[in-house]
């Protein structure tokens, strides 16, 4: 019976030294993941031109690296974006995440790099993804991941240099 509990043991040891799911394994966790519906209404300050009824939804994907300590080292983020809704005149000029609660505008802390007219609307409705855009203060991804309601993402327009749709971020993985 001794020697069975000491075999039982010692492959469970193996198989946990054998493991990858270390915290700087891609394979540990799924990447923090953001998916939420963008609106017009939630813009600050509110606005009323043609634009006021825009609408879309974006999904927010972190692909994070960690040292063995489990600490941030270094991140890129990769953004798919839906828009509707919009004027036939409407030019999308910029997008990106803000630090801000709800109702409070808020400095841009991850740009997409999105140039303006790179985004083409055909009928009011468009789409765009940016992949790999890299993050260098990591600090900033980890405020995110602690806390993400004190953070925005909104696209921004000609019509609407301040935002044209926008909402608080929501986890979803």
């Amino acid at each position: 019976m001794i020697r069975f509990a000491r075999l039982a043991l010692g492959l469970v040891v193996l198989a946990s030294a054998c493991s990858d799911a270390s915290p700087s394994s891609p394979s540990a966790a799924a990447a923090p993941t953001f998916s939420f519906a963008l609106s017009a209404n939630n813009e600050v300050p509110p606005f009323a031109n043609p634009e006021s009824v825009a609408s879309g939804s974006v999904t927010i994907k972190l692909n994070i690296t960690r040292d063995a300590a489990n600490a941030i080292t270094a991140t890129t983020v990769d953004f798919s974006v839906t828009l509707a809704g919009f004027s036939a005149t409407s030019n999308i000029t910029a997008a990106h995440i803000h630090e801000g609660v709800a109702g409070v505008v808020g400095p841009v802390r991850v740009n997409t790099g999105l140039a303006n007219g790179e985004v083409v609307l055909a009928g009011g409705n468009g789409s765009f993804t940016k992949n790999g855009v890299n993050v260098s203060d990591v600090s900033i991804i980890q405020r995110i991941l602690d806390n993400p309601s004190a953070w925005y993402f909104n696209v921004h327009s000609t019509q609407n240099p301040g935002g044209v749709v926008r909402a608080q971020l929501v986890r979803t993985q």
